[in-house]
């Protein structure tokens, strides 16, 4: 019988999370916080990690489970914390995918190492743990998915002013502090004024001294945790940035969109949540009117590229796949390549866990037949194992890179 994490727990527990996204942490463990929880976000990388995750989860179980779960025992190894007085937690999206046993796969790492008295909690909106002891209110919730869009938003523009920087390290000051002033705006509900703080965000990254020197830009897409997590995908952003190029990452609140889809399409093909159904489609519109505040007042400025419209990057897959392929990342991933090249963003990386059945088909299964379309796409799947070699990883994005330069340069003389 495992440890249920209690209300009463709240007072005097800390919750280790694992890291995923830099940025929207920064706004995720104030707002939290300020309804009672005690956060600490794991930004540990070493070998040890991956080590702690061999050593309790099978080498064939999905990649990120294993680092997840290596992070976490890494840390409850590592001295920091009073065990009698801590708490995990992890989010689980609840499809039919590997990811959805992480909840289990952890209760008996931790039953291993002698700490079932350890509680772990599961932030799902599916059913996966009913009895998490995370309070979910409508405020903490719209705290939240304004705490996600800010983040979207600080991301998209930070891929954006980094690789141009000419004092490197601004970029992350001047985020770090708008951070820190937005989180003034979560105390007093300010932070509904969402166009007033996009202007805002625009002002102030646009401030920041750049170089004129174009950049390729790279797309990057994948599996929700590989794409985003530096631990997971080798501080992907920074090495493309630290090569010369600029990085192009899709806002978390995607996934959001898809998984809400999901519940539309699963009404149309299936005929379920017929209860349902109108909640998913009032969610759906309220998400992408949020979404769009920020495209329009990128596209006012003029300053930066906008981000797609979420119903463009639908359109965007339905030739290439059905949207009845939902599993993993399921149709989203082929829908954002083909929307990422349709924008002019030939250049794609796919990043992969090795052995992830869903996502090697919607990824490197669709490589060939968005390539009949777009024979100038520049497609590089790259593998993330424990045992895959990071050089071989490298060298494989280093050949990605190349092609981009050298499709570049055919363009110029054209």
């Amino acid at each position: 019988m495992y440890t249920k994490f209690t209300s009463d727990m709240k007072a005097d527990h800390l919750i280790l999370v694992p890291s995923m996204l830099p940025i929207h942490f920064k706004f995720f463990k104030p707002i939290f916080e300020k309804n009672g929880y005690h956060i600490e976000v794991l930004d540990t990388d070493n070998d040890n990690i991956r080590e702690e995750g061999l050593a309790h989860v099978h080498n064939d179980m999905c990649y990120p489970a294993l680092l997840v779960i290596g992070q976490f025992i890494d840390a409850l190894k590592s001295g920091k914390y009073d065990l009698d007085h801590v708490a995990l937690a992890i989010t689980q999206t609840g499809g039919g995918c590997r990811a959805s046993n992480y909840l289990s796969l952890l209760r008996k790492a931790l039953e291993r190492e002698g700490w079932d008295y350890i509680p772990v909690l599961s932030l799902n909106f599916s059913g996966l743990e009913k009895d998490s002891g995370v309070e979910m209110d409508l405020p903490l919730i719209m705290r939240t998915i304004y705490g996600a869009l800010y983040g979207d938003a600080l991301m998209w523009l930070k891929n954006q002013v980094m690789p141009y920087e000419v004092h490197k390290g601004e970029t992350m000051r001047v985020i770090d502090e708008m951070v820190d002033e937005l989180m003034v705006s979560f105390e007093n509900g300010g932070y509904r004024k969402s166009k007033k703080i996009y202007r805002d965000m625009i002002d102030r990254m646009k401030a920041i001294e750049r170089t004129k020197e174009p950049k390729i830009r790279v797309g990057i897409v994948g599996e929700i945790y590989m794409k985003y997590s530096p631990l997971g995908n080798q501080h992907l952003e920074d090495y493309l940035m630290q090569e010369g190029f600029e990085p192009v990452l899709s806002g978390v609140m995607d996934f959001v969109l898809y998984s809400i889809e999901n519940g539309l399409i699963d009404y149309k093909y299936y005929h379920m949540h017929s209860k349902s159904w109108g909640i998913y489609q009032i969610a759906k519109d309220v998400v992408m009117r949020m979404q769009k505040t920020f495209r329009d007042a990128v596209k006012q400025d003029g300053t930066f590229v906008a981000p797609d419209d979420f119903s463009e990057v639908i359109r965007a897959g339905r030739p290439f796949i059905d949207p009845g392929v939902k599993m993993g990342e399921g149709w989203l991933l082929t829908s954002e390549v083909v929307s990422l090249i349709q924008s002019g963003v030939t250049n794609v990386i796919m990043c992969q866990p090795f052995g992830c059945l869903p996502n090697h088909i919607v990824a490197k299964g669709m490589t060939h037949k968005i390539k009949q379309e777009y024979p100038n796409a520049n497609i590089a799947p790259i593998d993330f194992d424990p045992s895959a070699s990071h050089v071989n990883q490298e060298n494989r994005i280093r050949l990605m890179m190349a092609n981009a330069k050298l499709n570049a340069r055919m363009q110029e003389q054209n």
